[in-house]
């Protein structure tokens, strides 16, 4: 019997790195919304790409053009929940050709291509996962364990 195997293909208009994530932050959204506006943080949080922002939400979120080693867009949506904030995140970006910051590079339909997709996705995911552990830690450091809310 033959392993149920197939391959994953890149398709028109997907982009290669398409991230969603949701992460529960017991903060007030205020309180979030002026860290992730932040501008310092980003060049932390996103090493190598470049931010500008097309839609500030204000307590709601920011929404970015992207340029630098990918080119698309980035958001984070803030929504308040229960005693905190469901911070989404969304990444969906191409990678750049070598000499630009700005036009897309198209990935090889190969198995080799598909492995630098796999790992760019990988890379990004990890990478966003850190960040957003961290900030989570930092936002609920002066709550006391077993409380509910924000001060």
């Amino acid at each position: 019997m033959r392993p149920n195997t197939y391959a994953v293909r890149h398709y028109v208009g997907v982009p290669v790195v398409d991230l969603v994530d949701e992460t529960f932050i017991v903060a007030s959204p205020q309180r979030l919304a002026v860290v992730v506006a932040d501008r310092r943080r980003w060049v932390v949080w996103w090493p190598g790409l470049q931010l500008e922002i097309f839609m500030d939400r204000g307590d709601e979120g920011i929404r970015w053009s992207v340029v630098g080693d990918l080119v698309g867009s980035a958001e984070i949506w803030l929504e308040e929940f229960g005693d905190g904030v469901i911070l989404h995140y969304y990444l969906r970006a191409n990678p750049t050709e070598p000499d630009s910051d700005n036009k897309p590079r198209q990935l090889p339909q190969s198995p080799r291509g598909r492995r630098q997709a796999d790992s760019m996705r990988r890379r990004h995911a990890v990478r966003w996962k850190q960040v957003v552990w961290e900030l989570k830690a930092e936002m609920e450091a002066s709550r006391e364990p077993g409380s509910s809310g924000w001060a």
